[in-house]
């Protein structure tokens, strides 16, 4: 379909019933002997005046020049495929003319004939495509075609005798037309029309025989013409509605919308996972690290206490034996803290320990200072010892 669809409409009835009210202007040419026959009736009222004053009471009227009239046609349409209807229906036309007469005593005279019509019909309707229209937001534009049979009561009767059509099972004319589709609500559809019929029919009679004056052959005569007529057709069975392009872009947005808002949400909580996990991470690294720097304060603190109190300076071996000892509570102090760490942070974790083992062994001996000071602390403490064995 091309990109208009999304505002043609469409007639969606499967099968749907009509009714179709017109405007028509017959195609009666014949009216003219009718005409005749009361011109002929007022100059014989005329010529049996016998005063001024008689021929001035006779009077006329004279028929319409044109047959007006009000055709109305129900039936049965089908929609093939979508935009290909066939429809059946039956019409009825009726077409009433009359005048009157005054004769030269006052006395009125009536005279009319009418125009009867039923003509059956098959019509086959064709959308037009919205590319060949000028109007691009049109609705469905189409046009058809029909096929009329008169069947009996299409007659003329007159003041003088009535002519009867005579049957034809090969049809009685065509019709042609262009529609427009105004209006839809819901079921119901409202098509105008503007088009022209031909139904021509004749009988065994002349128009002699309804018409003084009349011509002596055979009579025939058309009941079609100009149409304006309107129909208003109801789905008795129809088509799902499809749905509108604007709901489904509406519809993918939305869908659009959503995706992202949760594409997001997603990226967000990913994030708060990954912080958690890299907190979690450093945390129990910056845990080791300062439970690692507290140690060493306190084993510095406890050499500098030891230095400036009188204690006895330790040997070599009890000096390993603390520095194991300091080395050991840092580990387990480590491990205690670091429990349950991620595979990253307890490498991390190991390869700082296994440096600070490294930098203990590696520490300097006692400063020289010291040692002096704590030898001549023994020796003062010894001096008393010595002279009270003297």
């Amino acid at each position: 379909m091309s990109a208009d669809d999304d505002v043609v409409e469409h007639d969606n009835s499967r099968i749907s019933i009509f009714l179709q009210p017109a405007i028509s202007f017959l195609s009666f040419e014949e009216r003219e002997y009718f005409q005749d026959a009361i011109d002929t009736i007022y100059r014989d009222f005329m010529s049996t005046a016998l005063d001024e004053a008689e021929s001035l009471t006779v009077a006329k009227q004279d028929f319409q020049k044109v047959n007006f009239c009000f055709p109305i046609t129900g039936g049965l349409q089908f929609q093939l495929m979508e935009d290909h209807f066939i429809s059946a229906g039956l019409g009825f036309i009726y077409d009433d003319e009359s005048v009157v007469l005054t004769d030269r005593k006052n006395k009125t005279h009536n005279f009319s004939y009418t125009i009867q019509g039923i003509p059956l019909f098959l019509e086959y309707r064709l959308a037009i495509p919205t590319n060949f229209m000028t109007l691009s937001d049109g609705s469905l534009f189409s046009v058809a075609v029909r096929w009329y049979w008169a069947l009996p009561g299409t007659e003329i009767y007159t003041t003088w005798g009535k002519l009867e059509a005579e049957k034809s099972i090969f049809g009685s004319g065509f019709g042609l037309s262009l529609g427009y589709m105004f209006a839809s609500w819901k079921n119901f559809n409202i098509f105008g029309d503007i088009g022209f019929s031909s139904i021509s029919v004749k009988s065994k009679k002349t128009f002699a025989d309804i018409v003084p004056n009349g011509p002596d052959e055979k009579a025939k005569w058309d009941i079609g013409g100009l149409q304006l007529q309107i129909r208003v057709s109801f789905g008795v069975w129809n088509k799902p509605v499809p749905k509108d392009d604007e709901d489904d872009d509406d519809d993918k947005d939305s869908t659009k919308v959503s995706v992202k808002k949760d594409s997001t949400a997603i990226k967000s909580d990913s994030l708060k996972v990954s912080g958690t996990d890299s907190t979690a991470a450093t945390k129990p690294d910056s845990l080791a690290s300062d439970s690692t720097a507290a140690l060493v304060k306190d084993s510095t603190a406890k050499d500098s206490t030891a230095a400036d109190s009188t204690q006895v300076p330790q040997n070599s071996a009890e000096k390993a034996d603390s520095t194991q000892t300091i080395k050991n509570d840092a580990v387990k102090a480590d491990s205690a803290t670091t429990e349950k760490p991620s595979a990253a942070s307890a490498e991390a974790t190991a390869t700082e320990n296994a440096a600070k083992v490294e930098n203990s062994k590696t520490e300097p001996s006692p400063d020289p200072a010291a040692d002096k000071i704590r030898k001549k602390n023994a020796e003062r403490k010894s001096a008393p010892k010595r002279n009270e064995a003297r």
